[in-house]
């Protein structure tokens, strides 16, 4: 059988799983939509660890970790493997076990929802879910261009661009719209043990063919000491903790994310989950990134517009499992699409189309309407994936620093009673308004932000360093900015006549 035979197989294969799971799943899930949305609140440790941890992991973690420690060094692990590792899970404490007990008592289903009634502002929930889908829709973009060109790249141009986003796309409707929650954690629970097992079995063939990990670091340390320094060059102390808190407090407000915190079974099941949190990142992390610094010190070369992954395992491994991992990456980009789709789509049902156009929707119509917005919601990511605008590419590569914005306003609105709708209103839009400024202003950008290429999927994307604010970025900036304006503004007005200040409070578990 030839390779382009097998790899077809095993892409194939995968898919036709993840379509079977979708099947069982659905004739499991109600026709409700707290069901659709949330698995009617029922998930246990295992499956929501391993859902939070596929829904997060998009092609990154197998193209553009790699790529940056190839170019940079390896620190990139301290911010992704230990700093957002730890820092999310006290975030998921903070933030989800607050939520958690919100949600279990109210039914509240997503955060403008459960913001709304807090406030008394259907404003403010469409506020809320249109920054969200803002940010939102171009990252589903970027995973089916993701998608696309690993497609190709995998079989050599016999999958087109085109055919691979538009394959990947189809399969995720069906089973998305099919499934709901329930069935994306199941397949998510497969897809990020699956991804686990690949990238330790990457880091085993390759080091056996080199000589093991201590052959692997001393050529390295022969080749790019610099890489095995701690600081200098890219990794500037603020520029790894800017970083860090962007990426930790960007994805707890993340919808496909900031949804788990609504589906936990019990106050156990969170507790155990956000503990073992980092042990989970760090075991990803850590060998992907290490393979990315590896192959420097090998001498691998990357052709431009590469991955150093790909190249690395054609290089000392075989064919079939090449093509294996490559289906790893293609796990990561389907269960960060998927989830983005269904949360995508409860923001626009929940909190637009109920509130605004049909307050009277029924259960069973909603739930229709959310299965419909599934399709059109990636059918329309799908169609902007062909043209991949410049526009659209800037604003998913941004995205982190866009939903971190939100974070620090909700966490303020959960803890302190005194927080006014107009406080959270300034706070929003203040800290909104100030980094897009910073990222799409020109004459903003250009005296704020220095610009260093990083390759991932296929495609140049750029981080923005700054250079003033000391050092900081405009997204940590952008969230300061937030809390000041939350808090200051909340300090000197009055509660209208229909916010619940003590809704939020007294609220146990069982």
């Amino acid at each position: 059988m030839s390779d382009l035979a097998i790899q077809s197989a095993i892409v194939g294969g995968y898919l036709v799983l993840a379509l079977a799971i979708g099947l069982v799943a659905f004739r499991l899930t109600d026709r409700t939509a707290e069901d659709y949305y949330l698995a009617d609140r029922t998930l246990g440790t295992v499956v929501l660890l391993f859902t939070t941890f596929a829904t997060l992991l998009s092609a990154f973690t197998f193209f553009g970790g790699p790529n940056l420690a190839y170019s940079a060094g390896p620190e990139w692990i301290l911010v992704m493997g230990l700093m957002d590792g730890i820092l999310f899970a006290v975030l998921w404490y903070v933030v989800g076990y607050k939520q958690w007990l919100v949600g279990r008592t109210y039914g509240y289903v997503t955060l403008g929802e459960m913001l709304g009634d807090r406030f008394g502002s259907q404003t403010l929930r469409g506020l809320v879910a249109g920054i969200s889908l803002f940010w939102l829709f171009p990252y589903v973009m970027l995973q089916q261009v993701g998608a696309g060109t690993a497609l190709e790249a995998l079989t050599n141009g016999a999958i087109p661009y085109w055919g691979g986003a538009g394959l990947v796309t189809v399969f995720m409707i069906a089973y998305v719209v099919l499934a709901g929650m329930r069935g994306i954690a199941w397949t998510d629970t497969l897809q990020g043990a699956f991804m686990l097992v690949m990238v330790w079995g990457a880091v085993a063939w390759v080091l056996a063919a080199v000589g093991g990990a201590g052959e692997a670091t001393g050529t390295l340390a022969e080749t790019n000491p610099e890489f095995l320094a701690l600081g200098g060059g890219l990794y500037t102390p603020e520029y790894m903790l800017s970083t860090a808190v962007s990426i930790a407090f960007g994805v707890a407000m993340f919808p496909q994310v900031n949804q788990r915190f609504f589906v936990a079974r019990s106050k156990t099941v969170l507790k155990r989950t956000f503990a073992l949190w980092p042990i989970l990142v760090v075991l990803l992390f850590v060998p992907a990134f290490m393979l990315g610094a590896w192959a420097q010190g090998l001498g691998v070369s990357v052709p431009e517009g590469g991955n150093v992954l790909p190249v690395l395992l054609n290089e000392y491994t075989p064919g079939w499992f090449a093509a294996l991992v490559v289906a790893g990456a293609l796990a990561a980009m389907m269960s960060s699409s998927d989830s983005m789709l269904l949360s995508g789509s409860s923001y626009f049902t929940r909190d637009l189309y109920r509130p605004f156009v049909d307050p009277d929707a029924s259960d069973r119509r909603e739930d229709v309407l959310a299965r419909v917005g599934v399709a059109v919601f990636a059918t329309l990511a799908f169609v902007a994936s062909l043209f991949q605008p410049g526009t659209l590419i800037e604003i998913g590569d941004t995205a982190f620093g866009g939903f971190a914005q939100l974070a620090l306003p909700v966490i303020v609105a959960l803890y302190w009673r005194g927080t006014t709708r107009a406080g959270m209103f300034a706070g929003l839009g203040g800290s909104q308004a100030f980094y897009l400024a910073s990222v799409f202003v020109p004459t903003v950008r250009v005296d704020l932000l220095d610009w260093v290429p990083l390759l991932t999927e296929s495609y140049v994307i750029q981080i923005a360093v700054p250079d003033t604010y000391w050092g900081w970025s405009a997204s940590v900036v952008g969230m300061l900015l937030g809390l000041v304006l939350t808090l200051s503004v909340s300090a000197v007005t009055t509660p209208a006549a229909d916010e619940e200040p003590a809704v939020y409070e007294g609220l146990r578990a069982d």
